[in-house]
């Protein structure tokens, strides 16, 4: 059971000023995760409300990156190709709802790889910000684990957890390892349209 201290972040108010970037995670926020990988345009399939919630932040003026670690490449279990393909099929769905994903940023490293890019490592996130020539202090980025939110945190963006895919596992650990403290200005929500729906209110 989730404390009330951590579980009070979930009906946070999001507020938001000019800046109009989002920083998503892909695996557990827009699509179902699996603990076997996503390793096929089949396998990749839309969370519920994640798309249609993705195309009305970009009606709301929204742009969304997405930014992913992708460890299945370097462990053989698909390829660069493969990527592409199952990102093909992304867009086109999100295409279907009126929606668009301006960039989609991943880590192709094995987590022994000691890379810059892999998340809870802020690299990825630098890369975007240096791309498009932004601060990400007002930019809001939703992951599901916890490392999602410290690279976002590490990066100076802010961190938004959600609790499909890993989130809800991601939150009881927070609240298990006493480390609420270090997390507890990271608003949670239950899923990527919930959060939308917040950020657009």
């Amino acid at each position: 059971m989730v404390t009330s201290a951590f579980q009070g972040h979930f009906q946070s108010k999001i507020t938001t000023d000019m800046d109009k970037w989002l920083i998503l995670d892909r695996d557990g926020v827009i699509n179902e995760d699996s603990d076997a990988y996503i390793k096929s345009p089949d396998e990749w399939m839309p969370i519920p409300g994640s798309l249609e919630a993705i195309a009305e932040l970009n009606r709301a003026a929204y742009k969304v990156v997405v930014i992913t670690n992708q460890s299945g490449i370097a462990r053989g279990l698909y390829s660069l190709d493969t990527l592409d393909k199952i990102h093909q099929k992304f867009k086109r769905l999100l295409a279907e709802h009126g929606g668009n994903i301006e960039r989609i940023y991943f880590c192709p490293h094995h987590p022994d790889d000691a890379c810059n890019c892999r998340k809870p490592n802020p690299g990825m996130y630098e890369i975007f910000a240096k791309d498009y020539q932004l601060e990400l202090n007002n930019v809001y980025a939703v992951g599901d684990s916890i490392r999602d939110i410290q690279a976002a945190q590490r990066a100076g963006a802010q961190a938004v957890l959600v609790r499909t895919g890993n989130g809800e596992q991601s939150a009881q650990t927070i609240v298990e390892s006493g480390k609420q403290s270090q997390f507890k200005a990271v608003p949670v929500f239950s899923d990527l349209a919930t959060f939308k729906d917040n950020l657009l209110s």
